[in-house]
């Protein structure tokens, strides 16, 4: 799998804003496209209008199987596919498509009772967008997920003492070393917290982890409404965000030196691991 997640990193790194590197961004678009068709899903795009022009988040499902309900609540997998501006966006977010497709990949034979879609959002990094679009959307239409579970920045990680800092007012003890994947939620995701770190736990249990729940939708503590899983907390969803923590850890974040030469990819492979098999637990 280390192989595939270094390929897709070589075909997304680079500037992907829409100001910025306009080309960058469809290029990025067209290749998750291609990726999800590869494997065999159905992919569709949602447009929204944003900035003065029509922009498209991507969505990629894989059905339930033939003798259990299509209509089934789905469990979606998101990343978002921009950049801030002149930043390559190894770590934000390269690294978390590239989990995706490959959790996506070694699930694409396996008979679901629910259907998985994987989500890549476009303009998170302005004001999230993207995710507030189509997250307004589905609830306009009344649909209804078994959940979502956000990657943010899965890239980073090291074990030199002192390299995690802790966001401000943090009400949990955070290690000061950053080696572990967080996992974020609030009250309304909390089933979906305790069941991605017993996930970790069953499966990858070389993969440590740290969680949080934060009440109501993470207003007291804004350091974790920092992605894609705060539009679905805004409607009412029940959403996760995985993090290597970004800014408190990854020293190139938002920087032009977010390259793919200072990614952990086994690191990165435990992730997709990880996402894999809580796709698999939901399906019980």
């Amino acid at each position: 799998m280390i192989d595939r997640l270094r390929q897709h990193l070589f075909a997304l790194v680079g500037d992907r804003h829409p100001a910025s590197s306009p080309q960058g961004l469809r290029n990025a678009e067209h290749y998750l496209v291609e990726q999800f068709q590869s494997i065999g899903l159905e992919v569709a795009t949602h447009a929204f209008d944003a900035l003065g022009a029509t922009y498209r988040n991507i969505i990629a499902t894989l059905p339930a199987g033939g003798q259990f309900p299509p209509e089934s609540p789905p469990l979606l997998i998101a990343a978002h596919y921009d950049t801030v501006p002149h930043s390559p966006g190894a770590d934000d977010n390269a690294s978390s498509l590239a989990v995706m497709l490959e959790a996506a990949r070694s699930l694409d034979r396996t008979p679901l009772r629910r259907p998985v879609q994987y989500v890549a959002f476009c303009l998170e990094e302005e004001d999230l967008l993207g995710s507030l679009a189509y997250a307004a959307h589905l609830r306009a239409a009344r649909r209804e997920i078994h959940g979502a579970i956000v990657l943010e920045c899965v890239g980073y990680a090291t074990s030199e003492e002192g390299s995690q800092q802790t966001p401000s007012g943090l009400p949990i003890a955070v290690p000061t070393v950053g080696d572990f994947l967080a996992i974020v939620g609030n009250q309304a995701s909390a089933e979906l917290v305790a069941a991605i770190e017993g996930c970790a736990k069953s499966h990858v249990p070389d993969l440590k982890t740290l969680s949080l729940v934060v009440p109501g939708q993470g207003e007291l503590f804004p350091d974790t409404r920092r992605s894609d899983h705060a539009a679905f907390w805004h409607y009412g969803y029940p959403a996760v965000m995985l993090t290597d923590t970004a800014t408190f850890r990854n020293p190139h974040y938002h920087q032009p030196t977010d390259v793919i030469e200072t990614l952990d990819l086994e690191f990165m492979d435990k992730v997709a691991r990880l996402v894999a098999a809580t796709c698999l637990e939901h399906q019980r």
